[in-house]
């Protein structure tokens, strides 16, 4: 059986105690739904002495429509999100990729924040303390080598959050808030390459809130995820897609992949191809197959996940089709 480490529970009422609390104990992490943070307790990838819960800060809730476009609280329940109906109509890929997290038990307590917050993964990384003590660990937690490149001095995790895709095509910022006051960053700012720690903001920095711009909202979006099972599973891939149609002309268009490396990728080469076209034309057909092509060279899938790489390789070019297609319906 896997047990959790002992740890003590902070429980904050507002942001200011929040960013205060996390700041009491080092090596303190925050927990919101708690459906990745619990796994990885139990498998000692974590092993903090104190948690910081969020389910109490009111001011962390809440989707509302505003003059400068959708807020969105980071502890808004991804079922919360994938059912709202400003959601559904404003950001419709978002919905989709919300929809398509986990399953539902998770996803009623899961929060787009921990999505968009979440822990980077590797199939060398994410098992019990016992399997990794048998391997030698990796350079991710206890070790000094990567099990996915060998020879490689920087992790590769893979970035898993299929909220983040849909997010990176509508341009969103992302509110953060620690002991030095509040700050915006544009959610494609947030990312480095590095699968250890992902984000250039720390363990210790709260997301408090998701803002949509409004020039952005009530286009047509979808997201496709390649997966073992049509739940529970984390992606093999996943393609967000955003479209931007006038009069059956594209006017603009954003594509962003996840689970391939360890941050999610915009594939603005490819995407710029279809602007311009008109839809169901042989020039946008033209386009959608050289979109496809150029995505296939751009994204070049690791064995850092299960699933076979090469395969999730050959799926990318497939699943930008469905994705831009799936806009169209």
């Amino acid at each position: 059986m896997l047990r959790m480490p002992k740890f003590k529970v902070l429980n904050p009422a507002t942001v200011a105690e929040a960013v205060d609390a996390i700041q009491q104990v080092e090596g303190s992490r925050f927990i919101a739904g708690g459906t990745d943070i619990n796994p990885n307790l139990k498998h000692r990838l974590l092993e903090p002495e104190c948690l910081v819960a969020l389910n109490g800060v009111e001011e962390i809730f809440g989707i509302s429509q505003t003059e400068f476009g959708l807020r969105i609280g980071a502890m808004e329940s991804l079922t919360n999100v994938e059912t709202n109906t400003l959601i559904q109509q404003l950001a419709p890929g978002l919905a989709s990729a919300s929809r398509q997290v986990s399953g539902p038990q998770l996803r009623n307590m899961g929060t787009i924040g921990g999505n968009v917050m979440l822990d980077t993964r590797c199939k060398w990384y994410n098992q019990t303390y016992f399997w990794r003590k048998s391997l030698g660990f990796c350079l991710k937690k206890d070790g000094d080598v990567c099990h996915v490149i060998k020879g490689g001095s920087k992790c590769v995790a893979a970035a898993s959050n299929d909220t983040a895709a849909a997010l990176s095509t509508l341009q969103a910022e992302l509110e953060f808030a620690n002991a030095q006051g509040s700050t915006r960053i544009a959610i494609d700012k947030l990312w480095q390459a590095d699968g250890i720690w992902n984000k250039k903001v720390g363990p210790h920095d709260l997301l408090v809130a998701i803002h949509l711009p409004a020039a952005l909202l009530n286009q047509k979006g979808s997201y496709k995820k390649l997966r073992d099972r049509n739940s529970i599973d984390f992606p093999l891939l996943g393609i967000a897609a955003r479209l931007k149609i006038s009069d059956n002309i594209v006017d603009d268009c954003a594509l962003c992949v996840v689970a391939l490396q360890a941050r999610p990728w915009p594939l603005d080469k490819a995407s710029a191809l279809l602007i311009g076209t008109t839809v169901g034309s042989d020039a946008f057909n033209e386009a959608l197959k050289a979109c496809c092509a150029i995505a296939a060279k751009q994204c070049r899938p690791m064995p850092n996940i299960p699933g076979d790489h090469a395969y999730r390789h050959a799926m990318v070019p497939v699943f930008i089709r469905r994705a831009i297609l799936s806009c169209l319906d």
